[in-house]
């Protein structure tokens, strides 16, 4: 009888070894390898024994006879969810949906599913609520359920039974997590049971053009639990964030093999379920009646929309020996760069400071245009003067204190005028070429520039 093979998986990165070890070689990682069993092979056949990731023997085909026409997409029912997605679903894609728990990634796709149940087959696999539980919530709702079809099952041989027997156009498995195949003796949720339950999903939905959507927990620290192995297998990883203090939810795109990554989608929490947020410019910019220093307003650029967000800044004596420098929404070691910016090219020192910057309404911005705001209203909460309500302020902030520019100015000014802004600091090679109707831009090329421009206004 021949032994059974065995093998030591990282759960941070995938990497397998051939024997334990307390470090993995490839990402650095202690103590996360884990042992899974290797089951032989069910082919049998010599010509069947191999075959590719859709089921199908390769073939080598000349690029220039590859037929790269629009795949056929269809909408979702949800212009945000379409928007993150690049479009629209994808036939035969792959997509993870990521999140916190209770912040509404069932919800949302169950709303999806109903909607697109009235026009196509779906099916919805729950693993972790009864039936009536999955019922209860849609009659909540007022979702319609006259075409819906709902399951609940673990095991991954009667899901795909199943959807072979139904052949839906829409699968949903929720979760990835709780789902488990008898050929592997690992415990439901572990690296090996994820992967390999991922990948005969995933399979199907490749050979058979079923739009596949699996739904993936997170850990303490945030990060997708277990299955970081799925990034690579999937077409689409999107997660959905928001927090306990806020009804308002973000779905932002992180891998998107079929549109633009870092798409941003804005959802709010109802009683009636997910509702979408049309101008998520006009939420985040709901700012106090009563005007304070520190707060500055500015335009990032999320995925393919420009996006204004109020920044605030608090500086305060510190009564530590190590004054603090806390970012919410921000990059924290961004934040320290650019207050050494600040104290060698703007003549400003906060080192005996305790600096706070905040981004309001849960924002992660990711990008280097908002370093001009945040370094602006800094200066605003240092001096405490007030900043224009109506200025609007962006552009990237070097290390010898140039003010560089950011991509898609135009749009970027455009969406701020748009909203009853009237003046506007910017990077000099940002700077219209045409007037925009009711708005002044002051351009800069430097920090001290634009120091000296915020004294005059």
């Amino acid at each position: 009888m021949p032994k059974q093979k065995i093998a030591f998986v990282c759960s941070e990165c995938g990497s397998d070894y051939s024997k334990w070890q307390g470090q993995c070689s490839d990402c650095g990682a202690w103590n996360t390898l884990s042992e899974i069993k290797l089951g032989p092979s069910k082919a049998s056949a010599k010509g069947s024994a191999r075959a590719g990731f859709a089921g199908q023997l390769a073939q080598a085909t000349l690029l220039k006879d590859i037929n790269f026409e629009d795949v056929p997409r269809f909408s979702s029912g949800a212009t945000e969810f379409d928007r993150v997605l690049g479009g629209g679903l994808v036939p035969g894609s792959a997509i993870l949906v990521g999140g916190n728990p209770g912040a509404g990634k069932s919800t949302l796709l169950l709303q999806t599913m109903c909607h697109l149940a009235g026009q196509m087959s779906a099916l919805y696999v729950t693993g972790e609520e009864s039936l009536q539980q999955v019922a209860m919530r849609a009659q909540r709702l007022g979702l319609p359920t006259d075409q819906l079809r709902l399951m609940a099952e673990t095991n991954i041989d009667t899901i795909i039974a199943s959807a072979q027997s139904l052949t839906p156009k829409v699968l949903v498995v929720d979760s990835i997590q709780v789902v488990h195949s008898d050929d592997v003796t690992s415990a439901p949720g572990s690296v090996s049971q994820v992967r390999e339950c991922a990948a005969a999903l995933t399979r199907f939905a490749k050979q058979t053009g079923t739009v596949l959507i699996l739904v993936g927990h997170v850990t303490k620290d945030g990060t997708l639990a277990g299955p970081k192995v799925l990034e690579h297998m999937i077409d689409c990883s999107i997660l959905l964030e928001g927090s306990d203090d806020s009804r308002f939810r973000t779905l932002r795109g992180q891998k998107n093999r079929f549109g633009a990554v870092n798409e941003l989608g804005i959802f709010a929490m109802t009683d009636g379920g997910m509702k979408e947020v049309k101008n998520p410019s006009a939420i985040f910019l709901d700012r106090s009646d009563q005007p304070s220093s520190g707060s500055a307003v500015m335009v990032v650029w999320e995925g393919t929309r420009p996006l204004l967000v109020e920044i605030q800044a608090l500086v305060d004596d510190s009564q530590l020996g190590n004054p603090r420098r806390v970012a919410v929404g921000l990059e924290q070691n961004r934040l320290s760069m650019l207050l050494a910016v600040l104290h060698r090219h703007g003549g400003l020192q906060v080192g005996d400071q305790d600096v706070f910057a905040n981004v309001v309404g849960g924002v992660k911005v990711l990008e280097t245009s908002a370093d001009l705001a945040l370094l602006l209203a800094i200066v605003s909460s240092f001096r405490d003067r007030l900043l224009p309500r109506d200025m609007v302020i962006f552009g990237e902030v070097g290390l010898s204190g140039e003010i560089r520019p950011v991509p898609s100015g135009q749009e970027r000014l455009s969406e701020a005028a748009k909203h009853g802004f009237r003046r506007a600091i910017v990077p000099k090679a940002n700077a219209p070429k045409q007037a925009i109707k009711g708005m002044k831009v002051m351009p800069v090329t430097r920090l001290s520039e634009a120091l000296a421009v915020l004294e005059e206004v």
